[in-house]
Order: C-alpha cells, then structure tokens, then sequence
C-alpha cells in the first residue's frame, strides 16, 4: 500500500521527487561515457538524496569482473569525476546495491542478468522496475534488443514493475536506419518506455530559455521575425577525436553534433509555447518546428564541411585529423559543419538560423545568439556609432552558463560616442546551488518516467529528413581545410557573407 502524504502538492517541483526502488543496468560500463558521465552522475544523484534507498547499479561487462572488481570500479570513476564531494556513508549505501555480469551479447550473458534482476526483488525489495541504458556503440544496438526480448526483461508484465531503455545518439545513420530501429526499440519495449537521450536538452540553461521566454513578456515580446535578423547557434570544441576514430571517422560532425544537439538547440529556440509544461505538449510543439525547417534552394552555397590540418592551439602544436591515430590517411569525414536553415512559421518567416559545429576550434564554447535588427533610424552623426553594433541577447550553455545582453551605451566624456556594452548574467553567481550536470537530470527523469527532455520518435525522423540532403550534398566530395585553432574553413565565412552578415566571435 502507498502512503501518501496529504500536505504534500504532486505539483511542487521545490521538494525532490523520488524514484521507486529499481535498477539501473548499464551496458557499456567501462567506456569513457560512463566513466566520466554516468557513473559520476549516479553518485552524485545519490549524494543529493535523490536516488531511492532501494537502488542498484548492475554494470554489464565483457571483462571477467566480480562484483567487488566492478564496485571498485565505478568507486575510482566516481571519486575521479563527481562534482560533489565524496563521502564514505552516501558511498557504502550506493555500493550495497552494485552488482556485474560479464560475458559478451550472447544467451547465457543475458540469462545471467535475467537472474541478477530477478534476485533484486528479494535482496533489495525492487519490484521489477529497471531501466537499461545502452552506452554502446549503434551497431550493437540489435544485438542487446533481441537479447532483452528473448529473456522478457523488457516486459512490464512479466517483470511486475516498470522497464525502460536509454539510447544514445546519434539514433540510427540516416532517416530510413533511425525508422528501422526505432521499429525494433518499439517492437522491444513500450514506446512510452522508450528514452532517447541528447544530454544538451539536460544542462540548466538550455532549459531555462523557456522561462526566459515564457516568463518574461520582456524577451517573448522581440523573439520574433520584426524584431531578430538572424539567430547563431554554435557548438565548438577545441579537442580533436581522441580516442575515438573508430566511431568518429564514420560518422563526423554533421551525424554526430548537427543531427541532435543543433537541431534541439534550434527548436528550443524556436517552438511556441506549450499549452503546458508536460511532456506531451512540449514535445508537440518542438515538432512543429522541426516540420517548418526549410533548407535553403542553393544548399551547396550555404552547407559548408571542414576538416582540420595541424595548427596551434593554447600554445601547442596540435597534429591534423588525417594524423590523428586510427585515421585513415585519405578519409573525407568533416570536423567541422555549418549549415544555413530557415522556419517557415509565423514568427520566423525570413529569418536565417546559421547553426555551426566543430573540433579544434579555438576555445570550447556552446551558445544561442538572437541578433536584433538596427534601428530604423539614429540622431546621432554616423562618426559618433562606428563602435556600434547589433544589439545581441547571447545565451551561453557552456561553459560560463549565463547570459549576456549587447546593447550601446554612451561612452562617458564630453563627445557624444556610442558603443556596445554588455550586460552578464551568470548562473553559477546568481544562485548559490552548483548547476548540476546535465546527466544528473537524465538519469533522475528516466527512473522516474518524465520524457519532457527527451526528443521523440517523430523528433528523431524530422531531424534526418533535414541532415539527409545536406550529407547528400557532400557524399564523395572532399571536406575544405582549416588550421586547428582558428574558426573554421574560410568557406564558412564567405557563407555568412554572401548574406552581408558575419560570425558572432564567441
């Protein structure tokens, strides 16, 4: 029987929301995902109370771990990369739960972990719900599908409880591959079960650009086609592949970056308001911006990739991407992308969203740049605004979350000189809790069964119909060169000024 308190409103998001007792199985347990990650995210949900006393961590594991070697494990992760403090009485409760299987995609693996499960229900009173996050590569994707099908370890009613399942990106490697597999993910589990995971959606201010809007009849009022030229979307890295070239080098930039993070960026930018803030509504509107996405007629003028050369970069030498290990000397795959798109709705009809991404650029920088119109008309001589520019409202989701607003203002002293102020907001000044890390929100929502950040099937399929032309586009062609440290191929520039604009310098 569940107890509930009667002083207590559903509808307080100010007191935590707990999950039910369950388990979290997590494949791919020793990659740098979950090392650097989810296993900090874990502990550091536990440390903040928010996970249920009756919580487990089974890993599932090709090495040949006992329980106490992976504990051990994911103890080392976790004292490596929480950002809470690490304490020996949050650490013993979290531990008590862990257990491993090892073993490779075969049945007797997964009967292992079929019994693992099931033994929860005993030592640690779970009633058959858990959730398995997939952190393995797409490929493997079928195999662990069809593995948890035939054991009936994604069936709510054999399990008694609740079952759900988290899949990286990138969903798939094209429209027609993301349909196929979100037919067997469907086919496998419920697709209310079913949580497709893109980490930006989870970081703080990502989320907070629907209270900017919504909340303030300030922003809402400009956030339009009368007010905005044009709106920047940048994502840029300044480490190259690492140790990624075997996933890396199939995929590049565009799949990889511009599929999912950009374009979720952009609808989150540019949706309606919800007639509520659920997950239903949200993500209705979210695809009705997706479905408006136009491309532009000349996309080979205003789709450009790049691939970076050896350069400096913080005062090294950094190789090329072609010398980077694992990199096939004559591949073509781009590390860097930047696309011009339209929405054809009622408030953006004509305004461009220039969306951007790219490795080896200078600094490592996430941001949304609205961009206002000039005004109509200045008094002030045309000598006296040379330092004016575009007002800018620039919301910046890492690092240094905030946002800055750009505006001119007159320059103290006796002439009358006009130049650009900007006026800084930053989050981790403003309120005295640390921003958690966006996986901590992701992992709490899918235990506790909230899709509002997670981008649905439909999402998933619009998202290619928009990225499949523009990698048509480049099928077979060579990507243009940049030196690592500098801000793209100068195509991108010459993108940007076709249009008599030019990138924002982050």
């Amino acid at each position: 029987m569940t107890l509930i308190n009667p002083l207590r409103d559903p509808r307080d998001r100010r007191l935590p929301r707990l999950p039910e007792p369950c388990a979290l199985v997590l494949f791919g347990v020793t990659g740098d995902l979950a090392c650097n990650k989810l296993i900090p995210a874990i502990y550091d949900l536990a440390n903040r109370g928010l996970l249920p006393p009756s919580f487990a961590l089974v890993g599932f594991s090709r090495r040949g771990w006992t329980d106490g070697e992976f504990t051990k494990f994911v103890r080392d992760a976790a004292e490596k990369g929480a950002r809470t403090p690490f304490r020996e009485e949050v650490w013993n409760r979290l531990a008590a739960g862990m257990r491993c299987v090892s073993g490779s995609f075969n049945d007797e693996a997964f009967d292992r972990l079929a019994q693992a499960l099931s033994d929860l229900e005993h030592t640690h009173g779970i009633p058959g719900n858990a959730a398995f996050y997939l952190s393995i590569p797409p490929s493997a994707f079928p195999a662990v599908l069809k593995q948890i099908q035939r054991t009936g370890m994604a069936s709510n009613e054999v399990s008694g409880g609740w079952r759900r399942v988290v899949v990286e990106k990138p969903f798939g490697f094209d429209q027609k591959s993301a349909r196929s597999l979100n037919e067997l993910v469907d086919e496998v589990f419920t697709p209310a079960g079913v949580f497709r995971i893109d980490h930006y959606l989870g970081k703080e201010t990502v989320q907070n650009l629907s209270v900017m809007r919504f909340a303030n009849p300030l922003f809402e009022g400009i956030w339009n086609s009368r007010f905005v030229d044009s709106v920047q979307i940048t994502i840029a890295e300044n480490v190259g592949i690492g140790s990624r070239a075997a996933f890396y080098d199939g995929i590049g930039a565009a799949r990889d970056v511009y599929q999912n993070h950009l374009l979720q960026l952009l609808v989150s930018t540019a949706m309606e308001k919800p007639v509520s803030f659920n997950a239903e509504a949200i993500r209705s509107e979210k695809l009705k911006v997706l479905r408006a996405v136009s491309l532009p007629a000349d996309l080979r003028s205003y789709a450009v990739r790049g691939q970076y050369e050896q350069g400096w970069l913080a005062g090294q030498r950094v190789r090329g991407y072609l010398e980077e290990d694992g990199v096939p000397s004559d591949s073509k795959t781009e590390t860097y992308a930047a696309v011009r798109l339209g929405v054809e709705t009622r408030r953006w009809a004509g305004v461009p969203f220039y969306l951007r991404t790219g490795k080896r650029l200078p600094r490592k920088v996430t941001e949304i740049a609205l961009l206002f119109k000039p005004a109509s008309h200045l008094p002030f001589d045309a000598t006296n605004t040379t330092g004016l520019g575009l007002n800018q409202l620039v919301v910046r989701v890492q690092p240094d979350e905030g946002v800055t607003l750009k505006f001119g203002s007159k320059v103290p002293g006796s002439a009358m000189e006009v130049r650009d102020v900007a006026m800084d907001v930053l989050f981790g000044e403003a309120f005295t809790e640390a921003l958690p890390e966006a996986y901590e929100r992701l992992i709490l929502d899918v235990l506790l069964g909230d899709a509002t950040l997670f981008p649905s099937n439909d999402e998933v399929i619009e998202s290619w119909r928009i990225v499949d032309p523009v990698e048509d586009l480049w099928s077979g062609s060579a990507p243009c060169r940049y030196r690592a440290g500098r801000w793209g191929p100068p195509t991108a520039d010459e993108m940007l000024a076709r249009d008599g604009r030019r990138w924002r310098r982050p």
